[in-house]
């Protein structure tokens, strides 16, 4: 997915429940893709998340993570770190093809931050960088600046 385009929506189970994204519209939302849940990378992703959760909710954004785990897998990550937003399972991987981050192999979720706006425009994605746990702050700033 690119810049400028509109946001697949989705509707998904969480660890929060059902979620669908275009009941979203007219907030910022921070959807990231992970690999797995409880892999060292992705539990300090999501624990940075979870510190900054507060800041995001400040300016107005929601925070969503997505990774082809299972619910039951989703809402015991998400409780083990507090993360108050919804960890959606993409089982059936849908919402990763729809989103271009369904690796090579097929097995999991790339790690990419998607920050779409609240007309569920995408206005940026972060992938390729040095840290797991920096998506959350590269998205904040980004989210400071729109």
């Amino acid at each position: 997915m690119e810049v400028g385009k509109p946001a697949p929506d989705f509707e998904a189970e969480s660890s929060k429940g059902k979620i669908k994204l275009s009941d979203l519209r007219g907030k910022i939302v921070v959807l990231y893709f992970y690999p797995k849940s409880f892999t060292p990378g992705c539990t300090r992703e999501i624990q940075r998340f979870a510190e900054l959760h507060d800041k995001f909710t400040e300016l107005g954004a929601e925070v969503i993570g997505v990774s082809v785990d299972s619910v039951e897998t989703q809402k015991r990550f998400s409780e083990k770190y507090n993360a108050r937003f919804p960890v959606v399972s993409d089982k059936e991987k849908k919402i990763s093809i729809s989103y271009g981050v369904l690796n090579e192999k097929g097995t999991s979720a790339q790690r990419v931050t998607f920050i779409i706006d609240k007309d569920g425009t995408i206005k940026s994605v972060l992938s390729g960088l040095k840290k797991a746990e920096d998506h959350a702050d590269k998205a904040l700033e980004i989210i400071k600046k729109l």
